[in-house]
């Protein structure tokens, strides 16, 4: 009595496509309105400022503009599209910035 069924490619052949679904464009990157940002399942990430949301919870930019990542903690990660001008105000603001040029310190004298 045989072990194993006799049937071949018919009956073995199931492999479904991969669903290509993860980060598209990443934070700095310049986009323009309709690009997808990421394509997930659930809402890992949430919609911000000038991003939109799909029915299969796609993530896409509502503007022309550079990308944001944000992390708030418990209320979740944030993706938001910035427009280019209120960009570089922000950029000028980081902590790179900041690092790159020290400040000099007022010691008052004794």
């Amino acid at each position: 009595m045989a072990h194993k069924k006799g049937g071949g490619s018919s009956v073995n052949g199931r492999d479904s496509q991969g669903q290509r679904l993860g980060v598209k464009r990443f934070g700095g990157q310049m986009v323009h309105a309709g690009t997808i940002l990421i394509r997930q399942r659930g809402t890992r990430h949430k919609p911000g400022l000038n991003v939109g949301r799909g029915k299969d919870d796609t993530l896409f930019a509502l503007i022309n503009g550079v990308v944001l990542f944000q992390d708030k903690g418990q209320d979740g990660r944030y993706i938001s599209v910035l427009p280019l001008e209120q960009a570089a105000i922000q950029r000028e603001r980081s902590p790179q910035a900041e690092l790159s040029e020290p400040e000099p310190v007022a010691v008052p004298a004794e």
